[in-house]
């Protein structure tokens, strides 16, 4: 009997210890045109819901679905700027009413791109509309120097722009970041559309593996199982949808995303024993990527390690306890996809400083061939030891640090 009550007890452990993560977002990839774009949109999101349900069934619970269009220079060439204004504003409302998050793709694809659609996206970002958007900083190319300095501007002037700073929030410049990802802001895709991919939620289970695991070695061949269990599971749904829709499978990025206590920094504490930033965090930081990279799935987007500072409140605290800060964030990135990630800075901060720390990250992300996005959020009014007062939801608010060097 007591062989019986210890192999139910550990199937039941098992099974806890398998909860499945959300998945965060099933994003699909579009072209749409400055006219007739109702009835693509539309039937798109049928399309979403379709996948959502497949999903549910298979046990997955969905957090949301997402649209992201040909960069939007291509369906608003031609028209004033308050035409584009006003046909932006029509596609989010689109979005709010059918319940998908609209993301209009890369304002410059190229370094000599035509500057004009950041100007018009400084207008979308600050007069609040609800959509997402991002600019390549660097590419198979090289780093777009040009693109970085009109980034900067713009996320200058839409710090200034908005409520308290908050609509750089939907905005990410892109370095070395492929096509189809499916985690926001900076997804993209440049005209080969009707495809979809996948992100799951999946800080909670770096948490199990490393709650249990101590040995790196060891950790990291679990860790390896335990993602691959899980991303298998949704790209075998994924693979199904694909194959009844007529969709195109794009892939799926298997970087544990975190969002509020679903927290990659809880997870990697419980590693290293200590608050995110200690010694052995960058161990953790490269098991996470190593681990991810193993999964047997067709992988897009970062296939990393996100290191978001506002979207996971343990982040967001030890941000507060100065455990750690940019310089950390960038170390970090050299082993994983990190980058610079929803960073609060003071809002005095000028326009060169800006474009200074987004050369830094494409450079980084340039020289080792590696996706990085980075998120800053200047906070207007507030300075080191201040905290911000960002109005979005899903953000935790958090204390100013002060720059190096100031």
């Amino acid at each position: 009997m007591w062989k019986v009550l210890l192999g139910l007890t550990l199937a039941l452990l098992a099974c806890a210890a398998d909860t499945r993560p959300k998945v965060r977002a099933i994003t699909a990839f579009i072209n749409i045109d400055s006219k007739n774009y109702t009835s693509v949109v539309e039937e798109t999101v049928k399309f979403l819901s379709s996948a959502r349900e497949s999903y549910r069934a298979a046990g997955f619970e969905v957090e949301t679905i997402r649209v992201v269009t040909q960069p939007f220079p291509k369906w608003t060439a031609g028209m004033k700027r308050e035409a584009a204004l006003a046909l932006v504003g029509k596609y989010a409302e689109l979005g709010a009413k059918l319940g998908f998050t609209p993301n209009i793709g890369t304002a410059m694809v190229g370094d000599d791109d035509d500057a004009a659609p950041v100007a018009l996206l400084a207008d979308i970002l600050s007069s609040g509309i609800k959509t997402n958007a991002s600019l390549i900083v660097a590419g198979e190319d090289g780093i777009h120097w040009r693109a970085i300095r009109e980034a900067a501007k713009m996320i200058k002037t839409v710090s200034e722009r908005s409520p308290h700073g908050g609509g750089n929030l939907n905005f990410a410049t892109a370095a070395m970041v492929k096509p189809y990802t499916p985690f926001y802001p900076a997804a993209y895709h440049l005209g080969t559309a009707h495809a979809f991919a996948v992100g799951l939620e999946g800080a909670s289970v770096v948490h199990d593996v490393f709650s249990r695991y101590k040995e790196p070695a060891e950790a990291e061949k679990q860790l390896a199982a335990a993602l691959a269990r899980h991303l298998s599971a949704a790209e075998t749904v994924a693979n199904h949808v694909a194959a009844t829709s007529g969709w195109n499978y794009a892939g799926i990025d298997p970087t544990p995303a975190p969002l509020g206590d679903v927290s990659i920094a809880g997870a990697i504490e419980a590693f290293t024993g200590g608050p995110f930033g200690a010694g052995g965090t960058m161990t953790a930081a490269a098991i996470i990527t190593r681990a991810v990279k193993t999964a047997p799935v067709k992988q897009v987007g970062y296939s990393g390690l996100m290191v978001p500072v506002l979207e996971d409140n343990l982040l967001a605290k030890r941000w507060e306890e100065g455990t750690y800060n940019m310089d950390s964030l960038l170390a970090y990135s050299a082993v994983c996809a990190g980058g610079l990630d929803t960073v609060p800075l003071p809002g005095d901060i000028s326009v060169e400083q800006i474009a200074r720390i987004l050369g830094d990250v494409a450079s980084l992300a340039y020289k080792w061939n590696k996706p990085l996005a980075a998120r800053l959020l200047p906070a207007p009014g507030k300075k080191a030891g201040d905290r911000t007062e960002f109005e979005d939801s899903r953000m935790a608010n958090t204390l100013v640090q002060k720059m190096p060097g100031r």
